[in-house]
């Protein structure tokens, strides 16, 4: 039992690979990634294009609403242009909120379609990987060297990470590491918060499913039970976790974007 208990484990929680080591690419993830995504733009695209300015449909109610609760929290919180940063929010929060959906996917159904096909491995939540949330985050820290440039100029980019907080000629090495340290810390607090999250969440669904390989009926009786109720919470968290990501992504591109000069 053991012995088939951490097979099944490590069968659901192995990618499909182009190949070994490093180098590799995580073909689920890149694939369910892209889904995610025309999923978003399908959607959205047939709420544009179907709008009316009379009497709206349910969609288009609901599309408005995401939208004006984006952009409100844009409004508050990014204190310069929003012609860039609102679209950019709303197609974080929606992309991830879906990529993150997909975790409510029972865990055996994406391998055993994958087994009809010939497949070995896959896995389908990509915010579970955390090259998917590296890559993301990646983004979000070339868009905050994007608007400190931007708003102060290349050489005012340049004083910000070697003239703070000490501002002499001296200290400029100091100044270099602390600002680069704190930089760096950004992308890679947003990309490790929500990979760990929905690994998290993903793993308890998969011991959550181990129960019904148990002999006794007890286990498996539970298991329908705490699968309903993690569900249910799942959906709190994998909203959270968009939002979140969202959230600090609009943050951080605001303290580039109006960081003062010393």
């Amino acid at each position: 039992m053991a012995g088939s208990t951490a097979e099944y484990i490590t069968h659901h929680l192995t990618f499909l690979t182009t190949g070994e080591g490093f180098w590799n690419v995580h073909l689920d993830t890149l694939f369910f990634s892209l889904v995610a995504g025309a999923i978003f733009l399908y959607f959205f695209r047939k709420a544009a294009k179907n709008a009316t300015t009379g009497v709206p449909g349910k969609w288009q109610c609901f599309v408005e609403m995401i939208i004006e609760w984006v952009n409100g929290v844009v409004k508050e919180n990014f204190h310069g242009p929003r012609h860039e940063v609102g679209p950019l929010a709303l197609t974080i929060f929606c992309w991830v909120f879906i990529m993150n959906a997909i975790d409510l996917i029972p865990v055996d159904y994406p391998p055993q379609l994958a087994s009809l096909l010939g497949i070995d491995y896959l896995r389908a939540v990509p915010t579970a990987d955390i090259s998917a949330t590296l890559g993301l985050s990646i983004g979000v820290f070339c868009l905050i060297i994007y608007y400190t440039i931007k708003s102060k100029g290349f050489g005012g980019f340049v004083k910000e990470y070697t003239l703070h907080p000490f501002n002499h000629w001296a200290f400029i090495p100091v100044n270099f590491l602390l600002e680069v340290v704190t930089l760096l810390a950004k992308p890679i607090s947003l990309a490790f918060r929500l990979f760990g999250n929905m690994y998290a969440g993903e793993l308890i669904f998969i011991l959550i499913a181990v129960m019904y390989m148990a002999e006794s009926i007890v286990p498996q009786m539970l298991g329908v039970p705490l699968q309903i109720i993690w569900a249910i919470f799942h959906i709190l968290v994998i909203t959270l976790q968009a939002f979140i990501f969202m959230m600090l992504t609009i943050v951080y591109l605001s303290i580039g974007y109006n960081k003062a000069d010393h």
